[in-house]
């Protein structure tokens, strides 16, 4: 959502290029959405090796089949957690596993295929073209991080993946999709704004930078699956701040931010609360200015990913509220940054001292 602006009437000569990036975009989103399925269906050891290209093509007999159950009967998850499945249930969480990973493949053909036709015509300037190969660069690492998640599922003594990990994974997806996000909004024919207060434009990137932080937050709650436990709310087991012994139980202080069930989930809803006072505060001072739009649709989707959130928690995550939840948050920031965008490009409106004049733009 951008604010009201003057459009300009020299051709759109990026269209086809921010069309491209857009549904790229749209791609990483069913990624991370097939992902948060994936991993709440306990699907993402199903798959014990990494195999880029071979890898694509699923098993195709019944000897397939043996073959890839055998090699998961043998992983710690199976042993501990699912011993005794069905060939059938092994299918079902193999099919997420093996999605997920074609998935991940189609993105980046979808972003490599039309980078070499629109770089061979002369549709992208060679920053454009550099820029967007870099994108291309940051899916492929993308790949690999996936992989080292699972590997460090599939360790001795392990059983789902290391929470730091999938951190880091779905965060840098989520930093795939901005990038894409920001440059197709960069491409967008130019404009002229109206001026914006300073405090409006720092307010909005401080509330796209705090939902940043809560993304990330969200995925060691998910690592951990600490929104199985815990599940009142306003409070955490009947009381408004759990005891420190509960919070910190684990050896070192940097363990318990990582992996303490009731300090990831503690941490998850500060940061929660935190993000929607910032986003009120946001709105509020964005009144009567032509960004308050922009500020006011932020604060309803902070406000409708928090009750979302508390609705995940108090039913014990079912799948289709873990997913909304992980879905609709990436649907915020998509928001967040075209907003973000407006406010960065308008001109600046400087505080001055009570009493003096705001020289004209």
């Amino acid at each position: 959502m951008t604010a009201p602006a003057t459009v300009s009437t020299a051709p759109d000569t990026h269209r086809a290029v921010r069309i491209w990036l857009l549904c790229v975009a749209a791609l990483v989103f069913c990624m991370v959405v097939v992902g948060g399925a994936t991993r709440l269906t306990d699907s993402g050891l199903s798959i014990t090796e990494w195999k880029p290209v071979t890898g694509s093509i699923p098993p195709l007999s019944a000897a397939d089949w043996a073959l890839e159950f055998d090699k998961y009967r043998a992983s710690p998850q199976y042993q501990a957690i699912n011993k005794g499945m069905s060939l059938g249930d092994f299918q079902f969480i193999y099919w997420w596993e093996w999605g997920h990973r074609f998935l991940g493949r189609l993105v980046g053909a979808a972003m490599l295929l039309p980078w070499i036709f629109f770089a061979a015509r002369g549709f992208m300037s060679a920053r454009l073209a550099a820029g967007t190969f870099g994108i291309g660069l940051l899916m492929a690492l993308q790949g690999f991080v996936g992989w080292l998640m699972v590997a460090s599922g599939l360790k001795p003594g392990m059983v789902y993946v290391a929470p730091l990990k999938l951190m880091f994974h779905l965060s840098l997806a989520c930093l795939i999709f901005a990038l894409l996000v920001w440059t197709a909004l960069r491409l967008m024919p130019e404009r002229r704004r109206e001026p914006v207060p300073d405090i409006v434009r720092r307010g909005g990137i401080a509330v796209l930078c705090v939902l940043a932080l809560q993304i990330a937050l969200g995925a060691l709650v998910a690592g951990n699956k600490a929104g199985m436990r815990f599940n009142d709310w306003p409070l955490m087991d009947g009381a408004l701040i759990p005891p420190m012994a509960v919070l910190f139980d684990k050896a070192t202080i940097g363990e318990a931010f990582i992996d303490s069930l009731a300090l990831v989930q503690f941490n998850h809803r500060l940061v929660a609360y935190g993000l929607l006072a910032l986003a009120v505060w946001h709105m509020l001072s964005a009144r009567g200015t032509a960004y308050a739009k922009g500020a006011t649709v932020l604060l309803g989707l902070v406000t409708a990913q928090a009750v979302i959130g508390v609705v995940t928690l108090v039913l014990v995550v079912p799948l289709w509220a873990g997913l909304l939840h992980q879905g609709f948050a990436v649907l915020v920031l998509g928001h967040a940054l075209s907003h973000v965008f407006a406010l960065t490009r308008a001109p600046r409106i400087e505080a001055v001292p009570a009493g003096r004049a705001v020289p004209a733009e």
